[in-house]
Protein backbone atom coordinates (compact mmCIF):
# COMPACT_ATOMS: atom_id res chain seq x y z
CA UNK A 1 0.00 0.00 0.00
CA UNK A 2 1.61 3.46 -1.03
CA UNK A 3 1.94 5.56 2.25
CA UNK A 4 0.57 8.79 2.63
CA UNK A 5 1.75 12.24 1.88
CA UNK A 6 2.24 12.57 5.90
CA UNK A 7 4.02 9.14 6.55
CA UNK A 8 6.70 9.83 3.60
CA UNK A 9 7.14 13.19 5.05
CA UNK A 10 7.36 11.72 8.79
CA UNK A 11 9.86 8.83 7.53
CA UNK A 12 12.02 11.27 5.36
CA UNK A 13 12.25 14.33 7.05
CA UNK A 14 13.65 12.27 9.85
CA UNK A 15 16.05 10.47 7.90
CA UNK A 16 17.22 14.15 6.77
CA UNK A 17 18.63 14.41 10.22
CA UNK A 18 22.08 13.12 10.17
CA UNK A 19 22.84 15.47 7.03
CA UNK A 20 24.68 18.07 9.37
CA UNK A 21 25.04 20.79 6.76
CA UNK A 22 22.64 22.79 6.91
CA UNK A 23 23.75 27.09 7.52
CA UNK A 24 22.52 29.27 5.24
CA UNK A 25 24.68 32.79 6.08
CA UNK A 26 26.72 34.36 3.78
CA UNK A 27 24.39 34.43 0.42
CA UNK A 28 22.65 37.46 -1.55
CA UNK A 29 19.70 39.35 0.31
CA UNK A 30 16.52 38.82 -1.54
CA UNK A 31 12.94 39.43 -0.33
CA UNK A 32 9.63 39.23 -2.19
CA UNK A 33 8.32 41.82 -0.25
CA UNK A 34 10.42 44.70 -2.49
CA UNK A 35 10.91 42.72 -5.81
CA UNK A 36 7.88 40.28 -5.80
CA UNK A 37 7.96 36.36 -6.01
CA UNK A 38 7.88 34.46 -2.89
CA UNK A 39 9.97 33.72 0.27
CA UNK A 40 13.01 35.86 1.68
CA UNK A 41 16.69 35.43 2.74
CA UNK A 42 17.09 38.37 4.36
CA UNK A 43 18.02 38.75 8.19
CA UNK A 44 19.87 35.93 9.81
CA UNK A 45 20.04 33.10 7.85
CA UNK A 46 17.60 30.38 7.46
CA UNK A 47 18.54 27.19 9.93
CA UNK A 48 17.25 24.99 12.93
CA UNK A 49 18.82 27.48 15.57
CA UNK A 50 18.61 30.26 17.00
CA UNK A 51 20.10 33.57 16.03
CA UNK A 52 21.75 36.34 17.35
CA UNK A 53 18.91 38.58 18.35
CA UNK A 54 16.68 35.55 19.95
CA UNK A 55 14.85 34.40 16.69
CA UNK A 56 14.10 30.89 15.62
CA UNK A 57 14.70 30.42 12.63
CA UNK A 58 14.11 26.96 10.32
CA UNK A 59 13.73 25.43 6.99
CA UNK A 60 12.31 22.20 4.95
CA UNK A 61 14.71 19.87 5.50
CA UNK A 62 13.88 16.48 4.10
CA UNK A 63 15.21 13.82 1.79
CA UNK A 64 13.74 12.81 -1.79
CA UNK A 65 14.27 9.44 -0.68
CA UNK A 66 16.63 7.36 1.74
CA UNK A 67 16.09 4.54 -1.07
CA UNK A 68 19.98 3.87 -2.07
CA UNK A 69 21.81 1.74 -4.53
CA UNK A 70 24.99 2.04 -2.05
CA UNK A 71 26.03 0.30 1.04
CA UNK A 72 28.10 2.67 2.84
CA UNK A 73 28.59 1.04 5.97
CA UNK A 74 27.85 4.26 8.07
CA UNK A 75 24.84 4.95 6.51
CA UNK A 76 21.23 4.46 8.34
CA UNK A 77 19.50 4.59 4.66
CA UNK A 78 22.58 2.01 3.14
CA UNK A 79 20.95 -0.16 1.05
CA UNK A 80 21.91 -3.51 3.35
CA UNK A 81 19.22 -1.27 6.01
CA UNK A 82 16.73 -2.55 7.65
CA UNK A 83 14.87 0.91 7.58
CA UNK A 84 11.06 2.14 6.21
CA UNK A 85 11.66 3.34 2.86
CA UNK A 86 9.61 6.12 1.54
CA UNK A 87 10.23 8.27 -1.81
CA UNK A 88 8.81 12.13 -2.93
CA UNK A 89 7.90 12.67 -6.38
CA UNK A 90 9.74 16.57 -6.93
CA UNK A 91 6.81 18.24 -7.77
CA UNK A 92 4.96 16.92 -3.83
CA UNK A 93 8.39 18.55 -2.59
CA UNK A 94 7.79 21.70 -4.52
CA UNK A 95 4.11 21.51 -2.78
CA UNK A 96 5.53 21.06 0.91
CA UNK A 97 7.91 23.85 0.41
CA UNK A 98 5.44 26.29 -1.01
CA UNK A 99 3.22 24.70 1.18
CA UNK A 100 4.85 25.13 4.12
CA UNK A 101 6.46 29.07 3.46
CA UNK A 102 2.61 29.79 3.19
CA UNK A 103 1.95 28.81 6.33
CA UNK A 104 4.70 30.54 8.23
CA UNK A 105 6.14 27.18 9.37
CA UNK A 106 9.56 27.36 7.22
CA UNK A 107 11.94 30.13 5.38
CA UNK A 108 13.71 27.81 2.98
CA UNK A 109 14.31 24.19 1.86
CA UNK A 110 17.34 22.27 2.54
CA UNK A 111 17.22 19.19 0.24
CA UNK A 112 19.24 15.99 0.34
CA UNK A 113 18.60 12.33 -1.20
CA UNK A 114 19.56 8.55 -1.63
CA UNK A 115 20.34 7.39 -5.04
CA UNK A 116 17.85 6.27 -6.66
CA UNK A 117 19.02 4.07 -10.21
CA UNK A 118 21.81 5.98 -10.75
CA UNK A 119 23.73 9.81 -9.48
CA UNK A 120 22.87 11.25 -12.57
CA UNK A 121 18.94 10.57 -12.20
CA UNK A 122 19.08 11.58 -8.78
CA UNK A 123 20.88 14.53 -9.36
CA UNK A 124 18.34 15.16 -11.97
CA UNK A 125 15.30 15.01 -9.66
CA UNK A 126 17.00 17.48 -7.00
CA UNK A 127 17.66 20.14 -10.16
CA UNK A 128 14.28 19.52 -11.03
CA UNK A 129 12.87 20.69 -7.38
CA UNK A 130 15.20 23.76 -7.23
CA UNK A 131 14.36 24.47 -11.13
CA UNK A 132 10.71 24.84 -10.63
CA UNK A 133 10.45 26.47 -7.34
CA UNK A 134 12.51 29.68 -8.98
CA UNK A 135 11.06 29.49 -12.00
CA UNK A 136 7.84 28.45 -11.86
CA UNK A 137 7.07 29.97 -8.42
CA UNK A 138 9.56 32.59 -8.20
CA UNK A 139 10.56 31.52 -4.76
CA UNK A 140 13.47 33.79 -3.21
CA UNK A 141 13.81 31.69 0.20
CA UNK A 142 17.46 29.96 0.68
CA UNK A 143 17.80 26.98 -1.03
CA UNK A 144 20.67 24.51 0.35
CA UNK A 145 20.91 21.44 -1.90
CA UNK A 146 23.19 18.03 -1.25
CA UNK A 147 25.06 17.24 -4.25
CA UNK A 148 26.35 14.37 -5.85
CA UNK A 149 29.78 14.45 -6.77
CA UNK A 150 29.36 11.30 -9.09
CA UNK A 151 27.01 13.21 -11.04
CA UNK A 152 27.76 14.52 -14.33
CA UNK A 153 29.57 17.82 -14.17
CA UNK A 154 26.25 20.02 -16.17
CA UNK A 155 24.20 19.15 -13.52
CA UNK A 156 26.20 20.22 -10.40
CA UNK A 157 26.41 23.55 -12.53
CA UNK A 158 22.80 24.14 -12.96
CA UNK A 159 21.96 23.41 -9.57
CA UNK A 160 24.26 26.12 -9.04
CA UNK A 161 22.33 28.27 -10.78
CA UNK A 162 19.01 28.03 -8.37
CA UNK A 163 20.68 26.84 -5.17
CA UNK A 164 21.79 29.24 -2.54
CA UNK A 165 24.80 26.66 -1.57
CA UNK A 166 25.81 23.42 -2.30
CA UNK A 167 27.64 20.49 -0.30
CA UNK A 168 29.84 17.64 -1.66
CA UNK A 169 30.23 15.42 0.92
CA UNK A 170 33.78 14.38 1.87
CA UNK A 171 32.18 11.60 3.77
CA UNK A 172 35.18 10.22 5.80
CA UNK A 173 38.30 12.32 6.68
CA UNK A 174 40.78 9.53 4.92
CA UNK A 175 40.70 7.99 2.03
CA UNK A 176 41.78 4.57 3.38
CA UNK A 177 38.46 5.20 5.57
CA UNK A 178 36.38 5.07 2.51
CA UNK A 179 37.51 2.62 0.68
CA UNK A 180 36.95 0.50 3.47
CA UNK A 181 33.71 1.65 4.73
CA UNK A 182 32.30 3.12 1.27
CA UNK A 183 34.26 0.70 -1.40
CA UNK A 184 31.62 2.29 -4.15
CA UNK A 185 32.71 5.81 -3.50
CA UNK A 186 35.99 7.80 -5.22
CA UNK A 187 37.49 9.71 -2.94
CA UNK A 188 39.09 11.66 -6.34
CA UNK A 189 36.09 11.81 -7.59
CA UNK A 190 34.64 13.71 -4.99
CA UNK A 191 37.89 16.05 -4.44
CA UNK A 192 37.77 16.72 -8.31
CA UNK A 193 34.13 17.77 -8.15
CA UNK A 194 34.66 19.92 -5.15
CA UNK A 195 37.87 21.75 -7.30
CA UNK A 196 35.42 21.96 -10.22
CA UNK A 197 32.64 23.72 -8.19
CA UNK A 198 34.93 26.40 -6.88
CA UNK A 199 36.32 26.94 -10.18
CA UNK A 200 32.80 27.68 -11.01
CA UNK A 201 31.92 29.63 -8.45
CA UNK A 202 35.13 32.20 -8.33
CA UNK A 203 34.36 32.47 -12.67
CA UNK A 204 30.93 33.62 -11.68
CA UNK A 205 31.73 36.21 -9.05
CA UNK A 206 34.41 38.18 -11.81
CA UNK A 207 32.15 40.85 -12.94
CA UNK A 208 31.89 40.84 -16.83
CA UNK A 209 33.37 42.91 -19.28
CA UNK A 210 30.47 44.56 -20.21
CA UNK A 211 27.91 45.26 -17.70
CA UNK A 212 30.60 44.58 -14.57
CA UNK A 213 27.72 42.45 -12.92
CA UNK A 214 28.33 39.44 -11.27
CA UNK A 215 26.72 36.07 -12.72
CA UNK A 216 24.73 34.62 -9.85
CA UNK A 217 26.14 31.31 -8.73
CA UNK A 218 26.08 29.26 -5.68
CA UNK A 219 26.36 32.66 -3.84
CA UNK A 220 26.82 31.35 -0.42
CA UNK A 221 29.53 29.11 -1.62
CA UNK A 222 29.88 25.34 -1.13
CA UNK A 223 30.20 23.30 2.09
CA UNK A 224 31.15 19.64 3.15
CA UNK A 225 30.44 16.86 5.52
CA UNK A 226 32.99 14.29 7.65
CA UNK A 227 31.54 11.45 9.33
CA UNK A 228 33.35 11.36 12.45
CA UNK A 229 34.14 8.87 14.56
CA UNK A 230 33.15 5.58 11.62
CA UNK A 231 36.59 4.64 11.16
CA UNK A 232 38.88 5.39 13.64
CA UNK A 233 40.80 8.82 12.88
CA UNK A 234 42.29 11.22 15.27
CA UNK A 235 41.03 14.65 16.10
CA UNK A 236 44.22 15.58 14.33
CA UNK A 237 43.85 13.35 11.65
CA UNK A 238 40.03 14.89 11.01
CA UNK A 239 41.37 18.88 11.35
CA UNK A 240 43.99 18.36 9.50
CA UNK A 241 41.80 17.04 6.61
CA UNK A 242 39.57 19.83 7.31
CA UNK A 243 42.16 22.69 6.97
CA UNK A 244 43.25 20.83 3.71
CA UNK A 245 39.39 21.22 2.00
CA UNK A 246 39.52 24.88 3.84
CA UNK A 247 42.91 25.50 1.70
CA UNK A 248 42.05 23.84 -1.37
CA UNK A 249 38.56 24.13 -2.12
CA UNK A 250 37.37 27.43 0.02
CA UNK A 251 34.79 26.01 2.01
CA UNK A 252 32.65 27.81 3.40
CA UNK A 253 32.35 25.12 6.37
CA UNK A 254 33.39 21.68 7.32
CA UNK A 255 30.36 20.07 8.84
CA UNK A 256 31.15 17.20 11.36
CA UNK A 257 28.77 14.40 12.27
CA UNK A 258 29.01 12.19 14.76
CA UNK A 259 28.85 8.74 14.49
CA UNK A 260 27.48 5.88 16.18
CA UNK A 261 27.10 2.21 15.19
CA UNK A 262 23.72 1.64 13.94
CA UNK A 263 22.17 -2.09 14.33
CA UNK A 264 19.80 -4.08 13.09
CA UNK A 265 16.29 -2.40 13.64
CA UNK A 266 14.36 -6.72 13.41
CA UNK A 267 16.49 -6.56 16.58
CA UNK A 268 14.78 -4.01 18.32
CA UNK A 269 17.95 -2.95 19.83
CA UNK A 270 18.52 0.78 21.31
CA UNK A 271 20.31 3.12 18.95
CA UNK A 272 23.79 3.72 21.02
CA UNK A 273 23.94 7.51 22.36
CA UNK A 274 26.33 9.52 19.59
CA UNK A 275 29.90 11.36 20.48
CA UNK A 276 28.10 14.57 20.40
CA UNK A 277 30.31 16.39 23.00
CA UNK A 278 33.54 15.26 20.41
CA UNK A 279 31.30 16.56 17.50
CA UNK A 280 31.33 19.90 19.58
CA UNK A 281 34.90 19.52 20.12
CA UNK A 282 35.67 19.67 16.79
CA UNK A 283 33.32 22.25 16.18
CA UNK A 284 35.27 24.62 18.82
CA UNK A 285 38.68 23.39 16.97
CA UNK A 286 37.50 24.59 13.76
CA UNK A 287 36.47 27.82 15.10
CA UNK A 288 39.91 28.52 16.71
CA UNK A 289 42.02 27.53 13.37
CA UNK A 290 39.76 29.47 11.05
CA UNK A 291 39.58 32.51 13.60
CA UNK A 292 41.76 32.92 16.30
CA UNK A 293 44.99 32.03 14.40
CA UNK A 294 46.00 28.34 15.97
CA UNK A 295 47.56 26.02 14.22
CA UNK A 296 46.31 22.48 14.11
CA UNK A 297 49.44 21.04 15.28
CA UNK A 298 48.47 23.14 18.63
CA UNK A 299 45.06 22.81 19.07
CA UNK A 300 45.54 19.16 19.19
CA UNK A 301 49.04 19.02 21.08
CA UNK A 302 47.51 19.37 25.04
CA UNK A 303 46.85 15.42 24.67
CA UNK A 304 48.03 12.37 23.80
CA UNK A 305 47.26 10.65 20.65
CA UNK A 306 45.69 13.64 18.87
CA UNK A 307 42.57 13.91 20.45
CA UNK A 308 41.38 16.64 22.05
CA UNK A 309 39.96 16.97 25.74
CA UNK A 310 36.22 16.27 26.14
CA UNK A 311 35.86 18.20 29.87
CA UNK A 312 37.35 21.74 28.63
CA UNK A 313 37.32 23.38 25.59
CA UNK A 314 40.63 23.40 22.93
CA UNK A 315 41.18 27.26 23.89
CA UNK A 316 41.12 26.48 27.57
CA UNK A 317 42.85 23.25 26.90
CA UNK A 318 45.50 25.13 25.09
CA UNK A 319 45.72 27.79 27.59
CA UNK A 320 46.33 25.17 31.26
CA UNK A 321 49.18 23.64 28.73
CA UNK A 322 51.11 27.27 28.31
CA UNK A 323 50.67 28.54 31.17
CA UNK A 324 54.30 30.31 31.08
CA UNK A 325 51.81 32.68 27.76
CA UNK A 326 49.71 34.28 30.97
CA UNK A 327 48.87 35.85 32.32
CA UNK A 328 47.96 38.68 29.56
CA UNK A 329 47.42 42.42 30.44
CA UNK A 330 44.02 43.51 28.60
CA UNK A 331 45.04 47.12 28.60
CA UNK A 332 48.22 46.27 26.95
CA UNK A 333 48.59 42.76 24.79
CA UNK A 334 48.29 43.27 21.22
CA UNK A 335 44.99 41.84 19.56
CA UNK A 336 46.81 38.55 18.84
CA UNK A 337 47.36 37.38 22.44
CA UNK A 338 43.87 38.88 23.39
CA UNK A 339 42.38 36.26 20.91
CA UNK A 340 44.51 33.17 22.89
CA UNK A 341 43.04 34.30 26.40
CA UNK A 342 40.21 31.76 27.52
CA UNK A 343 36.89 33.78 27.46
CA UNK A 344 37.34 36.32 25.15
CA UNK A 345 35.71 35.96 21.81
CA UNK A 346 36.62 37.95 17.97
CA UNK A 347 33.80 40.64 19.24
CA UNK A 348 34.91 40.89 22.68
CA UNK A 349 38.92 41.63 21.58
CA UNK A 350 37.45 44.46 18.81
CA UNK A 351 35.78 45.87 21.93
CA UNK A 352 38.69 45.81 23.77
CA UNK A 353 40.61 47.37 21.82
CA UNK A 354 38.39 50.04 20.97
CA UNK A 355 37.43 50.68 24.51
CA UNK A 356 41.17 50.50 25.96
CA UNK A 357 42.00 53.72 23.35
CA UNK A 358 39.73 56.12 26.26
CA UNK A 359 40.83 54.83 29.07
CA UNK A 360 42.19 51.84 31.16
CA UNK A 361 40.31 48.62 31.69
CA UNK A 362 39.48 47.08 35.30
CA UNK A 363 38.17 43.15 35.53
CA UNK A 364 34.68 44.86 36.10
CA UNK A 365 34.83 46.82 32.58
CA UNK A 366 35.31 42.61 30.94
CA UNK A 367 31.98 41.49 32.77
CA UNK A 368 30.25 44.43 31.28
CA UNK A 369 31.31 43.43 27.83
CA UNK A 370 29.85 39.86 28.45
CA UNK A 371 32.99 38.08 29.02
CA UNK A 372 33.01 35.05 32.08
CA UNK A 373 35.03 36.54 34.68
CA UNK A 374 35.40 33.04 36.06
CA UNK A 375 36.93 31.63 33.06
CA UNK A 376 39.13 34.81 32.19
CA UNK A 377 40.17 36.04 35.39
CA UNK A 378 43.30 33.95 36.32
CA UNK A 379 44.46 34.45 32.72
CA UNK A 380 44.45 37.78 32.40
CA UNK A 381 45.51 41.09 33.98
CA UNK A 382 43.90 44.45 33.97
CA UNK A 383 43.56 47.87 36.28
CA UNK A 384 43.24 46.92 39.81
CA UNK A 385 43.62 43.52 39.04
CA UNK A 386 46.50 40.89 39.18
CA UNK A 387 45.70 37.14 39.07
CA UNK A 388 48.39 36.36 41.79
CA UNK A 389 48.07 32.86 43.35
CA UNK A 390 45.48 32.13 41.00
CA UNK A 391 47.27 31.77 38.31
CA UNK A 392 49.58 29.33 39.99
CA UNK A 393 47.58 26.79 41.73
CA UNK A 394 48.39 23.45 40.74
CA UNK A 395 44.57 22.68 40.76
CA UNK A 396 43.69 25.52 38.29
CA UNK A 397 42.03 22.62 35.96
CA UNK A 398 39.91 21.73 38.72
CA UNK A 399 38.11 25.02 38.80
CA UNK A 400 37.30 24.72 35.10
CA UNK A 401 36.12 21.11 34.93
CA UNK A 402 32.67 19.62 34.54
CA UNK A 403 31.18 18.13 38.07
CA UNK A 404 31.55 14.11 38.41
CA UNK A 405 28.08 12.77 37.81
CA UNK A 406 26.68 9.65 39.36
CA UNK A 407 26.27 6.60 37.21
CA UNK A 408 22.84 5.48 37.13
CA UNK A 409 22.06 1.68 37.31
CA UNK A 410 18.54 1.87 35.54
Amino acid sequence: MRKSLKERLAILSDAAKYDASCASSGTQKRDSAKSGGLGSTEGSGICHAYAPDGRCISLLKVLLTNFCIYDCAYCINRSSSNVERARFTPEEVVWLTLEFYRRNYIEGLFLSSGIIRSPDHTMEQMVRVVRELRVSHDFRGYVHLKSIPEASAHLIEEAGLYADRLSLNIELPTDSGIARLAPEKRPSHIRRSMGDLRLKIEAADEPTLQSKTRKRFVPAGQSTQMIVGADGANDATILGTSAQLYGSYSLKRVYYSAFSPIPDSSKNLPLIKPPLMREHRLYQADWLYRFYGFGIEEITATRPGGMLDLNLDPKLAWALGHRADFPVDVNKAERERLLRVPGLGTKTVKAILSARRFRRLRLDDLSRLGVSIKKVQAFVTAEGWTPRQLADRADLRTMFEPPPEQLTLL
